[in-house]
């Protein structure tokens, strides 16, 4: 049986068939597309997502420490959380001001000049406080300010506040090296920071982190320093600078044998974990004892008799002329501060004769004088570990005037700076050799073994009798009758020295002042010296204000102490001691002279140029005209005072039209300046009544 024919399809079933195989092709093309973004673009979009969602912060690296010579810590970090505001993203700075403070409990006023100035400068990331409470932290993250975070770090601080602060430095609001070691090994201390993965959601919100590269902890630095030795220095020259009513002062206390600086201290001083804001100056953040050169004054003599010894037949007892005070030298009349007609070389030294040290200056000649003043170290940076050291200034030959020749070998024409005189003072006491001073001893990776510093080897620059006779002339100073450190002494030791007293030239009236660079460089024990000490106080005046009137006590205190600490065996028998101390309380009860100390007069000085400035400074600025030594005659002069009581001597003053400051009651004892002494304008008359 035949089956019928099927009847040809409807339109109907056309138009399924139709949308059956559109619905297919539409069906695969999904399929492949699908296909394609999970298979062949898998990659792309999964790279895609991750740069919406991923946000990569880095992780501060913990800051290595900071130690002294005996394994105290100087500098230390720990975690902390830190307030940080986008000055650039806040619209009413004072409401944002009173209201985050408010919070902190901190000054109002003084966050929003900070958050002003930080916006003018376009900086969009300021530390309001560096180390915030849970507590407060969260108060501050429920009010989702959008211009505010906190964030976690590490908080530097300084558990020893003041002390050492111009050798360890800061760190700026970024946590980076600011002054100090801090700044010059910032690269050793602040390690390698990592990197975290945060994923956050659409309102940016994170809901979980990945450590992608742990941070690398930074090298702990050791240092040189003693820190108890670094607080007796601390605090007797703050003492020095404060009862001689000085401007600044320093002290280095160094091994002359390694070039290991045991104290460095500058006043004033300052508190490293104290932040300055914005208007703030400064104050006592200068490290004046490498950048800040000056006129070394009669110190510089040591260097000028140990040419002497090298390059001439001057022997300690040479016969040097000294004009009875007074000499001519190119038309230019010099004045002694004593009148010696005649002295033997180490008298030179010991009374410090600027007449006889200029004599023996001739003799020498230039040439061979600045090449031992090259030698000692002067005219170049000593290379310690500190930011901004100034190189001072020695004047190539060239340059010099006709009258260098009396003016260098007295310590004028020339700057130097503390640094440099500790690393001079320190080829006499170690036998001849110039080393360079430093302050790291060693570097140690976390983990890793210590890593002692090494430094350049040091260079002969003496000869051995050379030194020996320069210890024996410099000891002098001490004991002989009339020295002008014969009051200083250090129990139980022989020490030796120089003192300095230069006159500070007014750059600004172009005049030499009365006011003084009072410096004392000295050495103990004096025939194996296993310490020097520099102390210089800058701005002293009067005789009281002489070198080893300010500077000599310092030394005196801190001398001992090192002596001491270090344990240095004494090399002055007990009974020896006792004989000495009873000449001494024989001096004490007779009138004291203090006229014996030195001042180098600058009457025959060229001082430095503004280019002569800033080539000491090395990047420092310098201002300010010069012109040759002399006074204006039209200015006005310190009447006389002495001899007078308080009532008449307010009388003159107001007569004459000066501004004196009177010390004591009773009759004027004394005076500075002088009378008839010319006076630069603004400067006052210091009057001491005694009864």
């Amino acid at each position: 049986m035949e089956r019928p024919p099927l009847a040809p399809p409807g339109k109907s079933t056309e138009r399924l068939a139709i949308t059956g195989l559109i619905l297919l092709g539409w069906a695969l093309i999904l399929v492949l597309r699908l296909f394609d973004l999970q298979v062949f673009a898998h990659e792309q979009y999964v790279r895609l997502a991750d740069s919406q969602q991923d946000k990569f912060q880095p992780i501060e690296a913990p800051r290595g420490s900071i130690f002294d010579r005996n394994g105290n810590l100087l500098a230390i970090s720990s975690a902390s959380q830190f307030v940080v505001v986008n000055p650039k993203r806040i619209p009413n700075k004072d409401v944002a001001a009173a209201l985050v403070a408010g919070i902190l409990d901190i000054d109002a006023g003084k966050l929003q000049k900070d958050i002003e100035v930080a916006a003018r400068r376009h900086h969009g990331y300021f530390v309001v406080d560096p180390n915030v409470s849970d507590e407060k932290a969260n108060t501050l993250r429920a009010m989702k300010l959008d211009w505010l975070e906190i964030r976690d770090g590490s908080l530097r601080s300084y558990p020893n506040d003041s002390l050492a602060a111009h050798v360890i430095g800061d760190v700026d609001s970024e946590s980076k090296g600011a002054s100090g070691i801090e700044l010059k090994l910032n690269k050793d201390l602040a390690g390698i920071p990592g990197v975290m993965r945060v994923k956050v959601d659409v309102k940016q919100r994170a809901y979980e982190s990945e450590i992608v590269k742990a941070p690398a902890m930074g090298k702990n630095i050791g240092l040189t320093i003693d820190s108890d030795l670094q607080h007796v220095a601390q605090d007797t020259l703050k003492a020095a600078v404060i009862d001689n009513h000085a401007e600044h002062g320093s002290l280095i206390a160094m091994d002359p044998e390694t070039g290991e600086v045991l104290a460095l201290e500058n006043y004033p001083t300052y508190d490293p974990n104290e932040r300055l804001h914005a208007g703030e100056k400064p104050y006592g953040r200068e490290d004046f004892a490498v950048v800040a050169p000056f006129e070394p004054g009669s110190v510089f003599k040591v260097v000028t008799l140990s040419a002497a010894l090298e390059t001439t037949n001057l022997r300690p007892l040479s016969i040097v002329n000294c004009g009875n005070g007074v000499m001519t030298l190119f038309s230019r009349v010099i004045h002694d501060h004593k009148a010696y007609s005649a002295l033997t070389m180490e008298d030179v030294l010991a009374f410090s004769s600027n007449i006889g040290a200029i004599h023996i200056g001739m003799q020498v000649g230039k040439e061979n004088l600045y090449k031992y003043i090259r030698r000692f170290g002067f005219g170049s940076r000593t290379g310690i570990e500190l930011p901004a050291e100034a190189p001072g200034l020695v004047r190539p030959l060239k340059r010099w005037q006709p009258t260098s020749i009396g003016s260098v070998p007295m310590g004028h024409e020339i700057s130097v700076t503390s640094a440099q005189l500790a690393q001079a003072g320190s080829v006499i006491a170690n036998g001849g050799f110039l080393i360079h001073p430093h302050l790291v001893a060693w570097k140690q990776a976390p983990g890793g073994p210590k890593e002692v510093t090494k430094y350049p080897v040091p260079v002969q620059v003496l000869k051995p009798e050379t030194v020996m006779t320069m210890r024996m002339m410099m000891r002098r100073v001490i004991t002989e009758p009339g020295g002008t450190g014969h009051h200083l002494h250090v129990v139980g030791y022989t020490i030796a020295g120089k003192t300095g007293t230069a006159q500070i030239y007014d750059f600004t009236h172009r005049v030499y002042t009365h006011r003084y660079n009072a410096s004392f460089l000295g050495f103990a024990p004096m025939e194996n010296p296993s310490i020097v000490v520099v102390v210089t106080i800058t701005g002293t005046s009067g005789e009281a204000g002489y070198g080893a009137w300010a500077a000599g006590p310092v030394f005196v205190k801190t001398m001992s102490d090192a002596l001491a600490r270090m344990g240095v065996p004494r090399d002055v028998p007990e009974e020896v001691e006792e004989l000495a101390e009873k000449d001494k309380d024989q001096e004490k009860a007779a009138p004291k002279d203090q006229s014996a100390d030195d001042v180098s007069l600058s009457e025959l000085s060229t001082p430095l140029t503004p280019e002569e400035r800033k080539e000491a400074l090395g990047d420092a600025d310098a201002d300010g005209a010069v012109a040759d030594v002399s006074h204006d005659p039209d200015a006005p002069k310190a009447p006389d005072f002495v001899g007078k009581t308080v009532k008449e001597v307010m009388e003159k003053a107001a007569e004459n039209g000066v501004e004196v400051d009177m010390y004591g009651e009773g009759v004027a004892r004394a005076q500075s300046p002088s009378a008839d002494a010319f006076l630069v304008p603004g400067e006052h008359v210091r009057v001491r009544f005694m009864p």
